[in-house]
């Protein structure tokens, strides 16, 4: 079966195998002193800037984890949407490992904005209240919807105006420039960005994200704070070695804009059906939507997805780099047979 529940399941590419199997060929000094990982760091840094600093960790929450534990104290406040991966669904390892308060704020279409933090810049110098320190952002967001760098720009000159810093949840982040045309660049590091975590596994990677530091004040403690969350890998080359082959000849790129373009075939074909409403603005591999409950229940029987709310019958589609059209065009089918 096909799935269309998360970009999580689908399959590695198969140039990410081979750089893998190019690691595999002989022994090679552990915990990141290794000719793959220095080419995955040089290869970052060509990327994003030559001042950044790469941190390959394991996963997402992993990688959240750290940033976050680098831009703030234990008496802080990190400010996210209320549909924030670190607020739903990371089983409170943010809120452990930094030891902050996580305020979620109401947000129509997951993203933040500078009216909508503002209230809660408030109590600096209060001893009794937690210190506004952080704001998490995902790009794309967590309702498929993307930051421009107007956006972003806006938000990261209110939060340092603060002292805060802006971590960006990367986990899509390919997906999103593709959307707006724009280079990894050019929608982190140009826009204030101060860490990202950078993933690559919903875009044809095995494992493994990477926390690039873009703000030279967080720098210090990075390798230690990596080390005690669990997140140094001994064969560190296996992780690193996919984000060489991700960022050469545009694979990123490539894989992206095919998961986006499926997503478009999908939310075209969608829209010519009776009752389907959009609860999202289509911008990129993610799709949100209500259909009836019968509908629903009968392609469920087909097709694995996820409600998104379940009161509301709402559901998600999300396509991947494999997402082929016949893919498509066989979901499409099975919808209208399910009326």
């Amino acid at each position: 079966m096909r799935s269309f529940a998360s970009d999580n399941n689908s399959g590695v590419h198969p140039l990410v195998m081979e750089a893998l199997n190019r690691a595999n060929q002989n022994h090679a000094v552990g915990y990141g002193d290794d000719p793959w990982t220095k080419e995955a760091v040089r290869k970052i840094k060509e990327t994003f800037s030559p001042d950044c600093e790469p941190l390959f960790v394991f996963n997402g929450t992993g990688s959240n984890a750290v940033a976050l534990q680098l831009a703030t104290r234990p008496y802080n406040l990190i400010l996210c949407a209320e549909t924030a991966h670190i607020y739903v669904d990371e089983c409170g390892a943010p809120a452990r490992m930094t030891g902050c308060q996580i305020r979620p704020i109401a947000t129509p279409d997951g993203k933040l904005t500078p009216e909508l933090i503002r209230p809660y810049l408030k109590n600096f110098g209060e001893q009794h209240h937690s210190q506004p320190g952080a704001v998490y952002i995902s790009q794309c967001s967590e309702l498929g919807t993307v930051y421009t760098p107007e956006e972003l720009k806006a938000l990261t000159t209110l939060a340092h105006e603060y002292g805060m810093y802006v971590h960006m949840d990367g986990a899509r982040l390919a997906n999103a420039c593709v959307a707006l045309n724009l280079s990894f660049k050019e929608l982190t590091v140009d826009c204030g960005i101060d860490i990202l975590s950078f993933g690559g596994t919903k875009n044809g990677l095995m494992l493994g994200e990477s926390v690039i530091i873009f703000n030279p004040d967080l720098k210090k403690e990075a390798l230690y704070v990596r080390k005690q969350s669990a997140q140094l890998a001994s064969k560190l080359r296996y992780l690193s070695c996919q984000f060489t082959a991700y960022l050469t000849d545009d694979l990123w790129k490539k894989n992206a804009a095919h998961a986006n373009a499926m997503a478009r075939k999908l939310y075209e074909g969608l829209q010519t059906l009776p009752d389907v409403q959009f609860t999202q603005k289509m911008e990129s591999n993610q799709l949100f939507l209500t259909m009836p409950r019968p509908v629903i229940d009968r392609l469920m029987k087909s097709y694995f997805f996820y409600f998104w709310n379940e009161a509301e019958n709402e559901i998600r589609f999300v396509t991947s780099f494999d997402t082929t059209e016949e893919d498509i065009q066989s979901l499409l089918q099975a919808v209208k047979d399910s009326f």
